[in-house]
């Protein structure tokens, strides 16, 4: 079988190698340069959609209405779009073997495609219970939701089993976006998470205590402090029952377990310098390894901002290392300069009524302001965080475009605080005169 070869390789299909194509078509890419390599069969798209719109009753977002790049207000490109620009879209392909010293890779059908530069946008994968052994997890209707062959799946579960009950294994942004998804769907939905509230890595336990009480006001059931340790089927093979660590036992119709993912970084090992469970890269998303940039969930990187260096798992940050990757791959080859990589860390979720977002960082004091009440018929609240003397985050609930600029604005520029009980009395009125 020939070698395949290209200037430029972009290995995975998710949202990253999206928006890095429409860079690379701005900065003037020829035809045949450029080629995608996914093991998905569908050319990019906006991940996002698969936990909100695509589960949703009515309002359902199927493809090719959420193609990237229309999750930051883009044009979307469709399949099309690749081949009328020249771009390889080598989809249903997984690379098994990655040489980067030959600047070859090799198909799991044992093609080979030889680059000159490597775009790294491999993702991450899902953590499953059965990489820990949990007995009964490979039962039918277990599922994990990373790609739109997951959705699909789960989408035709909730339909067969409408009315019937479902265990959410796991507190976090899937747990919680999937939980919201079933209900709106008539499902009788429990959720089943070991730590103390939901969404602890971003949460306080006061922010926590509103979305628990709305979504207990919404008829979900939480279950906090334990963990499922097993499953059992019926005679079909369908999960039926979960065993929980403190000896109870649901019962379930289906299971959705979203306990976090790993960067896809195995390919690569020994290879490249490896940082904080990813992939080492400077502020142009360069890796140790001349002429292969790593960029989205796998790259370690340094945030400017904070003076440290992290690794960030969200699609705004996908979207913008994906740029800022390919802008620095032909500033290289024009010996012309770019700024390095400022990123603002950004979060954000939808579920029912509900949209928060958060920007900077969450550490040190904090201090919850506005209407945080489950049962009022507003909420509008959120919290700052304050280290040295410094408000370094903030997160808002139901905030207009314009304040959610102005909290931004605030993680950005972190303003001094004097006082944390007037700046609890200010609330959102601080955002907006800063």
């Amino acid at each position: 079988m020939a070698d395949k070869a290209f200037k430029y390789v972009i290995l995975g299909g998710g949202v990253s190698s999206g928006y890095a194509a429409r860079e690379f078509f701005k900065q003037g890419v020829k035809p045949g340069e450029l080629a995608i390599i996914s093991k998905e069969a569908v050319a990019p798209y906006e991940r996002p959609a698969l936990s909100k719109a695509y589960l949703f009753p009515q309002g359902t977002a199927r493809l090719p209405g959420f193609h990237v790049c229309v999750g930051s207000g883009g044009e979307r490109l469709l399949p099309e779009w690749y081949s009328e620009k020249g771009i390889s879209l080598i989809l249903s392909t997984e690379i098994v073997k990655a040489d980067l010293a030959s600047k070859t890779l090799i198909s799991a059908d044992g093609e080979s495609f030889k680059y000159q530069a490597l775009i790294i946008a491999t993702g991450s994968s899902v953590v499953r219970l059965t990489d820990f052994g949990v007995q009964g997890a490979e039962a039918k209707n277990i599922f994990y939701l990373r790609e739109i062959i997951d959705a699909d799946e789960l989408v035709e579960a909730i339909k067969a089993k409408k009315n019937k009950k479902a265990i959410v294994v796991g507190g976090g942004y899937i747990g919680l976006e999937l939980s919201a998804a079933l209900r709106i769907n008539d499902i009788d939905v429990t959720m089943v998470y070991p730590e103390p509230w939901c969404m602890p890595r971003l949460f306080t336990s006061g922010l926590a205590a509103f979305y628990e009480g709305y979504y207990a006001k919404k008829g979900i059931q939480i279950i906090k402090g334990t963990v499922a340790v097993g499953f059992s089927a019926n005679e079909d093979g369908e999960v039926k029952e979960v065993k929980l660590k403190d000896g109870r036992v649901l019962e379930a119709d289906i299971v959705v377990v979203g306990v976090g993912g790993r960067p896809l970084t195995t390919l690569f090992k020994g290879q490249v310098v490896e940082e904080k469970g990813g992939i080492k890269t400077d502020g142009f998303f360069r890796t140790s390894v001349p002429d292969v940039y790593a960029v989205g969930d796998v790259a370690t990187f340094p945030m400017k901002l904070f003076n440290d260096i992290r690794r960030v798992e969200h699609v705004d940050h996908a979207r913008k290392s994906a740029e800022q990757a390919v802008k620095a791959i032909f500033a290289s080859e024009q010996k012309t300069s770019i700024d390095e990589y400022d990123y603002l860390p950004y979060f954000y979720s939808r579920a029912f009524d509900l949209s928060w977002q958060f920007y900077g960082d969450n550490v040190g004091d904090t201090v919850l302001f506005g209407e945080h009440d489950p049962t009022s018929p507003t909420h509008k609240f959120g919290t700052y965080w304050i280290k040295d003397g410094k408000l370094v985050g903030a997160f808002l609930e139901s905030g207009t475009p314009e304040e959610n600029n102005a909290i931004a604005n605030l993680a950005r520029v972190q303003p001094s605080v004097d006082s944390l009980d007037q700046l609890a009395t200010e609330g959102l009125s601080f955002a907006l005169k800063v």
